[in-house]
């Protein structure tokens, strides 16, 4: 799950979403750093992460990828489902623009950056002014993102390249997406997460 998909889920859970955007940017435990419901939040995007990346809908997914991108496989995957997730907004949150998401959960992150590292704080100023949740409904700027962060991170170099397995899986990627999302919601508002 990318930023979209872990915030949906931890508001959908009552959880933290300062902790669970912020839980990239933190090693270890995060108890003796932050408020015990960042903290929290934080601990519910890790047991988030390893739920998905153990399904077999996701498993099966890291196989449309060609033999030089199936090690960035897991983090493509990660930006493609959070573009499903924006695509398909209106169908999962019939009452709850998308932008009224993004806006309400930018008023509950925003006040605390201060108190978060500074690569955290970068991340925010891009994600919120350059509306990132809201585009990554748009196909072409998931390209432009894996390739943003395959020129960040030369040892990431081939999330570049991912994009034309993406595209060439789409409706299958897709498929799998609604195997498995609608299942962690029920999760997420079950407080089994």
């Amino acid at each position: 799950m990318n930023f979209l998909a872990h915030l949906h889920l931890a508001q959908l859970a009552d959880s933290s979403l300062l902790g669970n955007l912020l839980a990239d940017f933190v090693r270890g435990n995060p108890a003796a750093d932050y408020a015990p419901e960042v903290a929290e939040g934080i601990m519910l995007h890790r047991r988030i992460d390893v739920l998905t990346d153990s399904l077999p809908q996701v498993k099966q997914s890291r196989d449309y990828f060609g033999t030089d991108y199936r090690r960035v496989a897991p983090i493509t995957l990660d930006v493609v489902w959070d573009h499903f997730l924006a695509r398909h907004w209106r169908q999962i949150e019939p009452t709850r623009p998308l932008s009224d998401f993004t806006r309400q959960a930018r008023d509950q992150i925003v006040p605390h950056l201060a108190q978060t590292p500074e690569r955290f704080q970068t991340l925010n100023h891009y994600l919120w002014s350059e509306r990132w949740l809201e585009r990554y409904a748009e196909l072409p700027f998931i390209a432009q993102v894996l390739r943003g962060m395959a020129s960040r991170r030369p040892r990431l170099a081939a999330l570049g390249g991912s994009f034309a397995d993406v595209e060439r899986h789409y409706h299958q990627l897709e498929t799998q997406f609604w195997q498995f999302y609608p299942q962690l919601m029920r999760q997420a508002q079950a407080k089994r997460l």
